[in-house]
């Protein structure tokens, strides 16, 4: 059965977005983009909120040419391919293979773990993240912390006030500093 997992770059004290709601200090270097683009190559589909969605389409198809690199060419023909669910109440149209979830995250979740398929059900954005995580449906979390402290901003994990017990699966330190973990829900 498919995993559910949530992968963002975060800061070393927990945040993906900084007070002003910025994410610069998580430009990756070539090896950690590297890494992402292995994750969305390992997915089958992805889920992710209106913000996300609004920063993401940078790499689906326009009329406007983008100029992209080598590595930039690769995620944006595996980001074009992989189906995507925006869960929205405010936007109508979306692009590409992206559709708008017509039902709560949790039947969405549940739809989507019993199609075929061993990909991940990929999580993005913290918000929608802390409300698959508040109902216990993230099977796996992927943390790339970047060496920062920006002292507040957007949490990268929910304050349910649940304890949630974690086994190690991986760590990788790249050159840049940033530290990749990988941690498995223990149910």
């Amino acid at each position: 059965m498919r995993k559910v997992t949530y992968s963002l770059a975060l800061t070393l004290d927990g945040y993906i977005k900084d007070e002003d709601g910025s994410f610069d200090w998580g430009d990756p270097s070539e090896e950690v983009f590297r890494m992402a683009t292995d994750e969305v190559r390992g997915a089958d589909a992805h889920l992710m909120g209106r913000r996300l969605y609004e920063t993401m389409v940078y790499w689906e198809p326009t009329d406007e040419e983008r100029e992209y690199g080598q590595l930039e060419e690769e995620f944006a023909e595996l980001w074009r391919a992989l189906p995507k669910v925006v869960f929205s109440n405010t936007i109508a149209e979306v692009r590409g293979k992206t559709r708008i979830a017509g039902g709560t995250l949790a039947e969405e979740i549940a739809q989507l773990k019993n199609e075929p398929g061993d990909g991940a059900i990929a999580i993005g954005g913290a918000e929608l993240a802390h409300q698959v995580a508040d109902l216990d449906l993230i099977d796996e979390y992927l943390l790339r912390i970047c060496p920062v402290l920006v002292g507040g901003g957007t949490p990268f994990f929910s304050r349910n006030n649940r304890r949630t017990a974690l086994e190690l699966l991986d760590s990788r330190t790249f050159e840049s500093g940033v530290v990749h973990l990988r941690y498995r829900v223990i149910r």
